[in-house]
């Protein structure tokens, strides 16, 4: 079931967490916050909308880490209900699309909940002080990727980088929904 991210409570202070990730690390924020500002990601291996844009999202991140801005993505999905999204396959998605950021299982979906994710791709950009300013989307595409969309998770996180505000427009993400293990 599609779903689209709420407007963007700025301000919003970011939650610590503590994360196996695919490289059999634990992560905590800080281990992945940036200088400038710091990139949460709620991912699937699954969904259809994260497939359609998964190397325009590792592009991005890479690009970003040149200004400062750290990145993590979030696998909080039911794995009994949805095995695709199970630890092994993650690791091979992760390795597949070249990550060249942490990615982290949710096992117990409290990090989804504490944030408020609501689907996949969900995107939240902080910035150095950890204050919520991006609840925005990668760009126009949705289920499939449209060539030369405009950069608006880039240009948004670039934004919050230089001056710790992000922009006061911003489009909802569209995904798959989170598959909670118990409904919210």
């Amino acid at each position: 079931m599609a779903a689209e991210t709420p407007v963007c409570d700025f301000g919003r202070k970011a939650e610590d967490f503590s994360l196996k990730g695919t490289d059999g690390k634990t992560y905590s924020l800080a281990d992945v916050q940036g200088p400038s500002g710091t990139l949460v990601m709620f991912i699937c291996n699954h969904c259809p909308y994260v497939k359609a844009v998964i190397g325009r999202i590792v592009e991005e991140v890479n690009a970003l880490r040149a200004h400062g801005i750290g990145a993590v993505a979030i696998m909080s999905n039911d794995t009994d209900a949805y095995p695709d999204d199970g630890f092994d396959n993650m690791k091979r998605f992760a390795a597949e699309h070249g990550f060249t950021f942490p990615y982290l299982l949710d096992e117990t979906q409290e990090v989804a909940r504490a944030y408020g994710a609501v689907c996949t791709p969900d995107f939240f950009g902080f910035n150095a002080d950890l204050c919520l300013q991006y609840r925005g989307r990668l760009d126009a595409s949705r289920r499939e990727p449209i060539p030369d969309a405009p950069r608006e998770l880039f240009h948004a996180m670039v934004r919050i980088a230089q001056t710790g505000q992000g922009p006061t427009d911003q489009i909802p993400s569209m995904g798959c929904s989170i598959k909670w293990r118990n409904p919210a």
